[in-house]
């Protein structure tokens, strides 16, 4: 069983700044891709950054030179660094994993998890 578990999130006013993190935890051989998603009320969840294992990032237009997206790949960890922060970057945010994890008789599987999620909300 994996688990991913986020922090950080809570109430800032625009132009201010937040970092979440996500840590991922259980049997896990490896990880992939790792991401952050939001969705805000009425609205559909969306991709807001990924970074591969490698390091290589991609961002909403929306965010790009706002958020930075980081991993430690010792603590199985993704941290969001999110600056300049606006009213419309008010969502639920989560976390976003591809591991490979291994069953209790040895067989590995590839699986897509997900974070409960953190609020984030921006008061103007």
């Amino acid at each position: 069983q994996v688990q991913l578990v986020e922090s950080g999130g809570g109430l800032v006013q625009a132009g201010g700044s937040l970092r979440l993190s996500c840590a991922a935890s259980g049997s896990i051989f490896s990880i992939n891709a790792m991401g952050w998603y939001r969705q805000a009320p009425g609205k559909q969840r969306e991709l807001v950054a990924a970074i591969t294992s490698g390091g290589s990032t991609n961002y909403a237009d929306s965010v790009k030179g706002r958020f930075t997206i980081s991993r430690d790949n010792a603590k199985n960890t993704v941290y969001l660094q999110m600056n300049s922060l606006k009213p419309e970057d008010t969502a639920v945010y989560y976390c976003n994993a591809a591991v490979v994890a291994v069953k209790e008789d040895g067989v590995y599987y590839g699986m897509d998890y997900w974070g409960k999620g953190t609020l984030v909300t921006v008061s103007s």
